[in-house]
């Protein structure tokens, strides 16, 4: 046992000092970007790499902890690869599928409508608490923001179904 690299396990750690008691050497812990420690070094050597004894120094020794096994995939976890489901049970599954995102598809269209009705071509109409011009002017733009998002989402949704359809 010449030299001991920080990478080595603590449990080494805490049985050099014994090791050098019973060999009657003494463990010199160097610094540097390997964190050295040795006892195949002279005083003299110790020194001048600035290294110090740990001899009679509580030596604490940090057991690593076990990694966590991978735990097994639940029932409504992502199914492998290589597992089959029944033709008719996914024709059921992509028919409602389908059915859900034209019946989403229908909501945004008459929500679209109704938003372009009240925006009506970006002049809507005035409310009472509405004094304040910029109070207006700040409606008119979340109207705006607001079917762009619809708008947004229709397409989206459109693409989705084309997806089913392939």
């Amino acid at each position: 046992m010449k030299r001991i690299a920080s990478i080595s396990v603590c449990s080494l750690m805490a049985l050099l000092p014994a090791y050098s008691a019973a060999q009657g050497g003494t463990v010199y812990r160097c610094p540097g970007p390997p964190v050295l420690y040795t006892d195949a070094i002279s005083a003299e050597e110790a020194r001048e790499k600035g290294c110090r004894t740990i001899d009679g120094a509580p030596v604490t020794v940090v057991q690593s902890v076990k990694p966590r096994s991978p735990a097994p995939a639940s029932a409504s976890g992502p199914r492998p690869a290589d597992s089959k489901v029944d033709p008719a049970s996914q024709r059921q599954r992509d028919s409602d599928a389908r059915r859900i995102l034209e019946a989403e598809l229908q909501r945004e269209e008459d929500k679209l409508t109704q938003l372009r009705r009240d925006y009506n071509n970006g002049e809507p109409e005035r409310r009472g608490e509405e004094r304040n011009y910029q109070t207006y002017l700040d409606r008119v733009s979340q109207m705006k923001a607001g079917i762009a998002r619809t708008e947004a989402d229709i397409a989206a949704i459109k693409r989705e179904l084309a997806k089913l359809l392939q």
